[in-house]
């Protein structure tokens, strides 16, 4: 198995590629990395100089097919989960303290909490002209999709040399072979066997913060525009792709631990949901 590790998108990078060293497996291994660092420049809220940057600063620009891409996919991903997965949240998690990348939040910002609106702003795509125009005031944050997008593509350029994994600080895009996944629960380590398709983990216990003596965390109920209250401690979701697990684990959160059972076992996700009081949940496809 060779490995390689860095850092990229504010979180800790793994790549797995089942192979046997050789021009072709070192070739995959670099340009998946190289990958991540590209489109981080492209898609980094926390990088003024990024495309992203730009188009929250304008309101309104021609894009780059990534950004293009990537912003279609959230926009349809808002859609899809009647507004519950919503790219217009950047300014409540600016709101909420969330301005810079998460490694360097201070421990306490010491300023009052300022209170967003709700979210849902209008965005609208012009495939055709590779144009992207934002509502007045709104600004658009694709931290989580646009890592679910990142490790995808690293997947499918390392899956040339071999069956290949890519865990993005838990977030993940497996190809070519059954690959085993540990789901840490209170219980114990919950194993699944996952084939090609992607993992993803929403939660409130690892990126929070405090403002003003207050706990925040990153994920924002849009209807608010405040860090959502939920029953959910954390859940894990695989999905057919990275991005498409990223936008179920967010929108599984937001519906609470009963709703979030549902719509896993309707939709036949798999899906472990660690609720707040220490039980854990998990939808039928495990068992």
């Amino acid at each position: 198995m060779l490995r390689r590790r860095f850092r990229a998108m504010g979180t800790e990078i793994e790549l797995l590629l089942d192979a046997l060293p050789s021009a072709t497996a070192m070739h995959g291994l670099a340009r998946a990395e190289r990958e991540f660092a590209r489109l981080e420049r492209l898609l980094s809220r926390f990088d003024p100089g990024s495309e992203l940057s730009l188009l929250n600063e304008r309101g309104t620009m021609t894009a780059g097919p990534e950004l293009l891409e990537v912003t279609a996919l959230a926009v349809a991903a808002r859609e899809r989960t009647r507004g519950r997965f919503d790219p217009t949240v950047h300014d409540a998690l600016v709101a909420a303290g969330y301005d810079r990348s998460f490694e360097h939040l201070p421990s306490d910002a010491g300023r009052p909490a300022v209170l967003a609106g709700p979210c849902g702003g209008g965005v609208r795509i012009d495939g055709a002209v590779s144009t992207i125009q934002l509502d007045p005031g709104v600004h658009l944050d694709l931290g989580g999709i646009g890592k679910g997008y990142a490790a995808d593509r690293a997947a499918a350029l390392l899956a040339v040399a071999g069956p290949a994994l890519v865990d993005a600080g838990g977030d993940m895009a497996l190809h070519g072979r059954p690959w085993q996944v540990g789901v840490e629960t209170p219980g114990g380590t919950l194993t699944l066997e996952l084939g090609s398709g992607g993992l993803a983990t929403s939660g409130r216990d690892r990126r929070r913060w405090a403002r003003a003596g207050r706990e925040q965390h990153h994920l924002i109920d849009p209807v608010t525009g405040r860090p959502a209250e939920s029953d959910i401690l954390r859940v894990t979701v695989a999905a057919a792709s990275a991005v498409d697990a990223e936008v179920h684990a967010k929108a599984l959160f937001l519906a609470g631990a009963a709703g979030a059972l549902r719509e896993a076992n309707a939709l036949a996700l798999p899906a472990v949901i660690v609720c707040a009081d220490g039980r854990t949940l998990v939808s039928e496809v495990i068992g």
